[in-house]
């Protein structure tokens, strides 16, 4: 008996410990606790307006396919500044990227509210999206930068948990804005969070590719070229692969859950703006909780040991919203598809910059971005095409049967980029840097 409760109050504490954990990472990399507060902003805003991008296309009146493609060309943006982010990010500084992005988030989502045709509409959405292109890839650059193959997933997971709290969180006032003003609002409180990104990369975010360069030169490695650098990914399997994967997830959650899911809760189950961004929002909770966890996870046992049983939630979670009667099991599929976040956190970006050689984390996030936004652009034009021709309960299925296989892909082939090891885990100072991801913390 007193053995059990022993063990019940280690528990416990191990627990109590998790929060500590990740204020501590944040306190001891100053640069990582700006990078959260800022994404925190950026990814506020953009939750804001998840649950009402398919409503509001709606309201013009038009098809399925074309509520998709306001998702799918803000994909559109994303994958093509993704790349080019890396560039600007290397050439002239990672906080001048940002701030550019913060800018051009405010342009896009002020067209975005102050338009009532759709077409403009779609020109506001790909201008933002191309802000949304610049702030997440620019900060991932940045903890990829600070961080190491030793602390990366914890690192990673703070950034994450902040990113899918933010996310999951903002549609709940995104539908209260909505529902008291108009479902324009959310666009214009989603451009002040952008001038707030701005100002915050400009006057707090340092250029930390300074890192990487230095890592370089004390090795005596030619710094190569971009186009260079981005051709060299061709080789390495676990690179592609962990991008397929990120395309499946990419594909189900703009395809799914911001095109499909929203519009068929409203007509199917009749469900309004706010309940649609509470079921939404439920997912920060499930995703906040996990996050950390995940990344001691990631850091101890290996990328691949979180990545693969992911896979297996987020495909379970496509099925539980095509089959969807009522509120609640809506509410149901909303915590599953939390945990399959919540599980995989930090593991694919800490994979892709674990295939980085030194110097080139710009590259390496900017390409690997790049190939999972495919999965942005894709997924709503697909699955809206699809729902039209048949239903939207045999998209979500066919959704779900992807990820599955993208996961299994990954499970047998992948190569484990960061063996199982207890230091992680032990307080031990972090190993030498490697050949891969060896940026030095800032």
């Amino acid at each position: 008996m007193s053995s059990s409760k022993g063990s019940g109050s280690r528990a416990s504490a191990r627990r109590s410990i998790i929060p500590g954990r990740a204020f501590e990472l944040i306190r001891r990399h100053e640069t990582l606790g700006w990078v959260c507060l800022l994404i925190f902003i950026n990814q506020l805003g953009f939750g804001s307006i998840v649950p009402v991008v398919p409503l509001y296309a709606d309201e013009f009146g038009v098809s399925a396919a074309a509520i998709g493609a306001t998702i799918a060309v803000y994909g559109a943006a994303r994958f093509a500044m993704n790349v080019p982010t890396g560039y600007i990010a290397d050439r002239f500084g990672r906080n001048i990227a940002l701030a550019m992005g913060g800018a051009i988030t405010v342009a896009g989502n002020l067209a975005c509210g102050l338009t009532d045709v759709y077409w403009q509409f779609l020109i506001g959405r790909f201008v933002s999206g191309a802000g949304a292109a610049m702030v997440i890839t620019g900060t991932q650059i940045v903890v990829a930068d600070i961080s190491t193959r030793e602390n990366r997933g914890r690192m990673m997971a703070v950034y994450q948990g902040t990113f899918l709290f933010a996310v999951g969180f903002g549609p709940v006032p995104g539908g209260l804005l909505a529902d008291a003003f108009s479902l324009a609002a959310p666009f214009f409180a989603y451009a002040i969070f952008g001038g707030l990104v701005s100002l915050l990369a400009w006057f707090r975010i340092p250029d930390t590719g300074v890192i990487g360069r230095e890592a370089a030169a004390s090795t005596g490695q030619q710094r190569l070229p971009m186009h260079q650098q981005l051709l060299a990914f061709r080789r390495e399997l676990g690179f592609v692969l962990i991008a397929i994967v990120s395309f499946a997830a990419f594909f189900a959650r703009t395809g799914g859950l911001f095109n499909l899911i929203p519009t068929q809760a409203e007509n199917e189950l009749g469900l309004s703006a706010s309940q649609i961004g509470l079921g939404l929002g439920a997912i920060s909770l499930v995703g906040l909780a996990l996050a950390y966890p995940s990344g001691v996870l990631v850091d101890r046992f290996g990328r691949k040991t979180v990545i693969v049983p992911s896979t297996i939630f987020s495909g379970l979670a496509m099925f539980l919203f095509a089959t969807m009667p009522n509120f609640t099991w809506f509410l149901l599929a909303c915590t599953t598809w939390a945990i399959s976040i919540g599980i995989s956190g930090p593991a694919p970006a800490a994979y892709a910059a674990d295939m980085a050689p030194v110097g080139m984390n710009a590259s390496a996030m900017g390409l690997y971005r790049m190939l999972a936004d495919t999965g942005y652009i894709f997924g709503p034009l697909v699955l809206g095409f699809v729902a039209d021709i048949a239903s939207p309960e045999a998209a979500l299925i066919g959704t779900g049967v992807m990820v599955l296989a993208s996961g299994l892909l990954f499970a047998l082939l992948a190569p484990e980029s960061r063996p199982a090891t207890t230091a992680a885990v032990q307080g031990a100072s972090p190993a030498p840097a490697e050949r891969r991801g060896s940026s030095t913390p800032s």
